[in-house]
C-alpha cells in the first residue's frame, strides 16, 4: 500500500495547460456568436475527439463488454465509483449541503469497509444514494458564469468555467496515485475502459436521428451542466431540438444525448489520462 498517495501529480501539467488554453480561448472568444462563439474551432475538436474514440476508445470498450460477465462489470464500476465518493462529498459541503457530504462520505467509509474496497455496494440499499458533484457545479453555485462553450482536444466538451475546474476535478476525481508504471497504465485503461462501454448502444439515437450532432450535444451539455448546478431547479430550454431530431424525441433521445456527451467526454478524459500515465512512466 506504500505506493498509494492521494496526490496525483503526474496529471497536473497536461491538466494545467488544457486549463490555460480553455481561459485563453474564451478571453479571445468575439462576440460574433453569443452562444458559441468558437464554433469553427469546437466544431475542429468534436470531429477530432470522435475520431479518437471511434478508432482507440470505443473498440476497446466493446471488447471490454464482450469478454467479461456483466457481474465483473457491475464490480469495476462501483469500485471507481467509490474513489469518486470523497471528492463528490468535498463538493457538497462547499454547496453547503451537508447533508448529502455526509452521505457522500458514509458511502465511501461502509463500500471501502464492508464492500470490500467499493467493488459491493452496500450504502445505496442502506439509503446512502449516489451523488454527482463536481467543483465546476461548486463555482456555478457560488455565482460563478459559465463562460464560452468549448471543446478542448483530448478533454471534450467544457464551458470555461468547467475547463478552470478541470484540474482539480480530475485529481479529486482520481484520488490514488500508483507509483508501479504498469499498475496505474492498467488501472487507466480499465476505468476509461469501463466508463466508455456504459454507453454502448446508447448513442445510436443521436448518430442516426440528429440532422447536426454537434449542435445538438452542446445545447444538451450546456443544459446538463445548468441543471445540474441549479439541483434541477431551472427550466429546460431545447430550442429547436425537435426540428433536428425528426421523429426520435422524449426520454430515449434525452438519455442518448446524455451517453453523446459522456461519450466525447470519457474519449477526451482517457486520452489525457493515458498520455500523462505514459509520459511519466518514460
Amino acid at each position: 500500500m506504500n505506493a498509494l498517495t492521494i496526490t496525483c501529480s503526474a496529471a497536473r501539467r497536461p491538466l494545467a495547460v488544457a486549463a490555460l488554453s480553455a481561459l485563453l480561448l474564451g478571453g479571445c472568444a468575439t462576440a460574433n456568436n453569443a452562444k458559441d462563439p468558437l464554433e469553427g474551432y469546437n466544431r475542429a475538436m468534436f470531429s477530432f475527439n470522435e475520431q479518437v474514440d471511434k478508432v482507440v476508445v470505443k473498440p476497446a470498450a466493446q471488447a471490454y463488454e464482450f469478454v467479461l460477465p456483466n457481474f465483473v462489470r457491475t464490480g469495476v464500476g462501483n469500485f471507481i465509483g467509490n474513489l469518486e465518493d470523497p471528492w463528490i462529498g468535498i463538493n457538497n459541503l462547499l454547496q453547503g449541503k451537508a447533508a448529502d457530504a455526509l452521505s457522500d462520505l458514509m458511502r465511501f467509509a461502509f463500500n471501502s469497509t464492508f464492500g470490500l474496497l467499493g467493488v459491493i455496494d452496500i450504502a445505496t440499499p442502506m439509503g446512502l444514494p449516489k451523488h454527482d458533484e463536481d467543483l465546476g457545479q461548486t463555482l456555478g453555485s457560488w455565482g460563478v458564469g459559465e463562460g464560452a462553450y468549448v471543446v478542448l482536444p483530448f478533454f471534450g466538451p467544457r464551458t470555461v468555467r468547467d475547463s478552470v475546474a478541470l484540474p482539480a476535478d480530475f485529481m479529486g476525481q482520481n484520488p490514488v496515485r500508483i507509483d508501479h508504471v504498469p499498475t496505474r497504465n492498467s488501472y487507466t485503461a480499465l476505468r476509461v475502459t469501463h466508463q466508455r462501454s456504459t454507453f454502448l448502444g446508447a448513442e445510436r439515437t443521436v448518430d442516426e436521428a440528429t440532422i447536426d450532432k454537434y449542435a445538438y450535444t452542446r445545447d444538451f451539455y450546456l443544459e446538463q451542466r445548468r441543471y445540474k448546478v441549479s439541483d434541477g431547479n431551472v427550466a429546460r430550454e431545447y430550442e429547436d431540438f425537435e426540428a433536428r431530431l425528426g421523429p426520435a424525441l422524449g426520454e430515449e433521445v434525452d438519455m442518448a444525448a446524455e451517453a453523446a456527451v459522456g461519450r466525447l467526454e470519457l474519449s477526451g478524459i482517457g486520452s489525457g489520462q493515458i498520455a500523462a500515465a505514459m509520459q511519466t512512466g518514460k
